[in-house]
C-alpha cells in the first residue's frame, strides 16, 4: 500500500491539499528532531487508517524544507500538529494546535476529525 501520508514538497502543494480536502491534519516536523521521529509511526497508522480522499487527509510538512508553510503558521516548535476544515485552521477538542509528541491528544482530536470526514462522505453518498 503507497504512503498515506502527503508528503508536502512545497507550499503550492500544501495550498492545493487544503483546496481539495475538507479535513486535514498537518505535521510540521524537521528531520533533526527526536520527538518527531518518535510519533511518525503513530502518525502514519493514523493515515493509514483515517484517510478518505478529497475529506480527510495526514500532511507531513518539513519545517527545513519547506520554510515558507512553517513561516506561515507561525511554527516555532516541533512536532507541531495543525488541523483544517475547508482550507482554514481550525481547533479541534479545545486545542488550536499540538506542540510536541503528545500521542493521545493527536488520536484523539485525529479521530474526532475523521468521523466528521466519514459523516460528510456518507451523506454526499461517497462511501
Amino acid at each position: 500500500m503507497a504512503d498515506a501520508v502527503k508528503h508536502i514538497a512545497s507550499p503550492a502543494e500544501f495550498a492545493s491539499l487544503l483546496a481539495s480536502t475538507q479535513y486535514v491534519v498537518a505535521d510540521f516536523y524537521a528531520d533533526w528532531c527526536g520527538p518527531c521521529k518518535v510519533i511518525a509511526p503513530k502518525y502514519a497508522e493514523l493515515a493509514k487508517q483515517h484517510s478518505l480522499p478529497r475529506y480527510m487527509a495526514f500532511a507531513k510538512v518539513n519545517v527545513d524544507t519547506v520554510q515558507a508553510v512553517a513561516q506561515e503558521y507561525g511554527i516555532t516548535a516541533m512536532p507541531t500538529f495543525l488541523f483544517f476544515k475547508d482550507g482554514k485552521k481550525v481547533a479541534v477538542n479545545g486545542n488550536a494546535m499540538i506542540q510536541g509528541a503528545d500521542w493521545n491528544t493527536l488520536r484523539l482530536a485525529s479521530e474526532k476529525m475523521a468521523r466528521l470526514a466519514k459523516e460528510k462522505a456518507i451523506a454526499a453518498g461517497a462511501q
